[in-house]
């Protein structure tokens, strides 16, 4: 069976918490989350072995796991994961560190609470992994905490570098991983079962050693009492008794695990191939007549027919297998819900085009200039301080500037106060310390204190009053204006800034020399015409460059470095003739995170952030789901333009002020309506819902403290689709009642999906569904 990934993003919030648990179920435990409301997010990728080994990787907000009831197997195998998690069983706590191996019995009294977000590994083996050997009893009744020693620490190491790589490896190499987890499994909880001092306990630890010694041997022929009983330094007629007391006999039992061993392997689609005659004599049958008998009285059918009934499964196994589906029961209940519900419980939502319905007929209105005080450069925080409070249906007007008004200063900085003040730095201070959301200690790439790879200016957060974790909130844009130059030379104009950069998709693409290389295009944006546009000004390449304490730049890795004109060759003729429509929006728009305290700003989520998406311009809305109090809304990253994939790593880079009405939707008002368990970012024209789907919707969550640099590395697009898909499913099945099946007919008929970025870390796709599809036209 091919690896099964999980992710919550794929269900409504009544059926979110039921798929959840039928997954940790498939483990043998369940969650007692569910008392306070089902995970905000959850993750999974899990593997299940022909012989029911199962192996995952799970990820989720704060979690208490504990055993299912009457669940039959060998311990399971828990593996926390950067996280530190709270064993708890007889009355009793241990802290068991991140890296430590828990071995759990199963039906036992014990629970473990992941207090700050469950990451861990999985290990679960039923006793009929073993293909019909006998497995030792469970050791002991409470769990067995290990440090990463010896045979524990090797086993820990197996399921980790496993579950790492679960989704490539082929079949033949899954079930062999599979098989050796579950043997190493077997051996430990065979070692702690020795360790007992109840007869009872050693006996079972020496019928462990001697089914061991048997599958070592099984291939021979001549497998006799005499060579097993040696080996263990025991009698013929103890090992006898020992066998007598597990009701039956030693020759039975190696004819058995021949058998089983054989079927096994005929079953095995990697050993289609292989002769059947070779298969018996593989296990010790001499006479290939004699072991199809044997079969036959065994299994109930030949050999042959066997390996063609497992080879017909496999095969439909390949053509059912993929996403995980809806539960029936969980959806009934939603469509029953939905047929109850009445048109006007979507009061406050906007449904079509034009300004928010809900909103009182004067709102208050506010200012937020742009200032040094007034923004925070290349991270989201919980712990910011609000400049404003605002209320719901409020209007805010916010000035934002681009980071990158230093790639030509003198037309986008010099004689602006605001942006002055913002960029000031000279060899003994620095107006905006903290660029990026880097450690406090300095980094290996010799940038400051705090100084991480963020890189936009936001300006904010403001504070909506009542705004609580659950609640939505609606970010409608009145308008948008370009933010115009001050210096004398170029009073009134607009400029932006387009890099061609290190990070851009086509960086390892280049044709001509020389290669690799960076290159800035300065425009002017032209907006008093019949056609708004942006025409290319000049050109430069990046050479290093010195940025006011003397640190040297090769690359243009530190947006904000004043650009020294001496050092660049200007090109004149860029783009010549060549106009480029305006698309003027907002490159970020964002609510703080909860997970951490300083986030990244360039990977975006759940919280929205540096969506990039050009339909986030004047007119638009963005639904938000807050996870914070007061939610803390930012804005920044103006852009004049973008194509869709923003391919070179930057749009046209533009400051810019815009005016904004935003609406808070509580919880307990949006039941019924799209804004019900909400999730993601939640784009809307006039004539469209724009859905947003992330490789990882959330990283924070998923990848634990080290996401912000892993979730680079491993974002595709194919992920990304994946996201986008499952949502927009998630969307027609709530908000208008559809089945999976008419679900999935639309969206290939008429939903359009497209790349937002391939250069934000976390990499995009949005599906564009249009209103005008449904009777409403809403």
């Amino acid at each position: 069976m091919t690896a099964q990934p999980f992710t919550s993003e794929s269900y409504a919030g009544d059926a979110r918490e039921r798929a959840w648990q039928d997954l940790l179920a498939g483990f043998g435990l369940q969650s007692l989350a569910a008392r306070t409301g089902s995970p905000a997010h959850a993750t999974a990728l899990s593997r299940l072995s022909s012989l029911g080994v199962r192996l995952g990787t799970l990820s989720a907000d704060a979690q208490i796991l504990r055993p299912l009831p009457s669940r039959s197997g060998l311990p399971l195998l828990l593996l926390p994961v950067e996280n530190s998690a709270v064993l708890s069983t007889g009355g009793e706590t241990q802290i068991v560190a991140a890296g430590q191996l828990i071995l759990a019995p199963r039906g036992a009294d014990w629970q473990v609470q992941f207090q700050r977000g469950l990451r861990a590994v999985l290990l679960s083996v039923p006793s009929d992994a073993f293909r019909g050997r006998k497995a030792a009893p469970p050791a002991g009744s409470q769990p067995r905490v290990f440090a990463a020693d010896g045979l524990p620490d090797i086993l820990a190491r197996t399921i980790q570098a496993a579950a790492t790589t679960l989704g490539r490896l082929a079949e033949p190499e899954w079930e062999a991983v599979a098989q050796s987890a579950a043997e190493l499994l077997l051996v430990l909880s065979a070692e702690l079962a020795a360790t007992r001092v109840d007869p009872s306990s050693s006996r079972a630890a020496l019928l462990q050693r001697i089914y061991a010694t048997i599958e070592r041997s099984i291939g021979r022929e001549d497998v006799s009492i005499a060579e097993v009983a040696q080996t263990e330094g025991i009698s013929e007629r103890y090992l006898q008794k020992l066998f007598e007391g597990t009701g039956e006999s030693f020759s039975h039992y190696v004819r058995e695990r021949r058998l089983q061993r054989a079927w096994h392997d005929l079953a095995n689609p990697a050993e289609a191939a292989v002769p059947i005659s070779e298969i018996a004599y593989r296990y010790g049958f001499a006479d290939s007549a004699h072991f199809s008998r044997l079969f036959r009285e065994r299994f109930g059918l030949p050999p042959r027919e066997l390996r063609r009934r497992e080879a017909d499964r496999q095969d439909q196994g390949v053509l059912a297998s993929g996403q995980r589906g809806w539960p029936q029961e969980a959806l009934g209940q939603l469509r029953a819900r939905q047929t109850k519900s009445e048109p006007d419980t979507r009061r406050g939502v906007v449904l079509d085009s034009g300004e928010p319905a809900g909103t009182p007929d004067t709102p208050a209105r506010h200012y937020l200039p742009v200032h040094a005080q007034h923004v925070h450069w290349g991270y989201f925080s919980r712990s910011l301080k609000p400049l404003i409070e605002i209320g719901s249906g409020d209007i805010v007007t916010v000035e934002t500037l681009t980071q990158h008004a230093s790639d030509d200063p003198e037309r986008m900085i010099a004689g602006d106060p605001g942006a002055e003040s913002v960029f000031h730095w000279t060899r003994t201070a620095k107006a905006v310390d903290r660029r990026g959301a880097g450690p406090l200690d300095a980094s290996v790439f010799g940038r400051g204190a705090g100084e991480g790879f963020g890189v936009h200016i936001c300006t904010g957060p403001i504070a909506v009053r009542g705004a609580q974790p659950g609640d939505v909130l609606e970010v409608h844009i009145l308008d948008i204006e370009p933010r115009p130059s001050r210096h004398p030379d170029h009073a009134g104009r607009v400029f932006g800034s387009s890099v061609a950069a290190w990070w851009g998709f086509h960086y390892s693409e280049f044709l001509s020399e020389p290669h690799p290389r960076e290159t800035v295009t300065i425009y002017e944006i032209v907006t008093d015409t019949d056609e708004p546009h942006a025409r290319a000004v000049h050109a430069y390449r990046w050479e290093p460059q010195l940025d006011p304490f003397g640190v040297r730049h090769a690359l243009y890795d530190y947006p904000g470095v004043p650009v020294r004109p001496e050092t660049l060759t200007l090109q004149t003729r860029v783009l010549d003739g060549i106009r480029i429509p305006l698309r003027p929006h907002f490159g970020v728009i964002a609510v703080a995170p909860r997970e951490a305290d300083l986030v990244d700003s360039v990977p975006p989520a759940y919280f929205g952030g540096n969506l990039d998406n050009w339909r986030l311009g004047k007119g638009a809305t963005v639904y938000l789901p807050v996870s914070v109090p007061g939610a803390l809304l930012s804005v920044g990253d103006p852009h004049a333009a973008q194509g869709d994939g923003e391919l070179s790593g930057t749009a046209i880079e533009c400051s810019m002020t815009g005016t904004f009405r935003v609406v808070l939707h509580k919880k307990a008002e949006v039941a019924g309506t799209l804004l019900a368990d909400l999730t993601y970012p939640l784009i809307e024209t006039p004539d469209d819902w724009v859905l947003t789907g992330f490789s990882h919707p959330n990283y924070l969550a998923e990848f634990g403290a080290d996401g912000q640099s892993e979730v680079y590395a491993k974002s595709s697009l194919d992920l990304a689709m994946r996201d986008a898909f499952r949502k927009v499913r998630r969307f027609l099945m709530t908000t208008k009642g559809l089945s999976e099946d008419e679900a999935i007919a639309l969206m290939s008929a008429a939903v359009d999906f497209g790349i937002t970025q391939v250069v934000d870390g976390n990499w995009g796709v949005h599906a564009i569904l249009s209103k005008r599809l449904f009777p409403d036209g809403k």
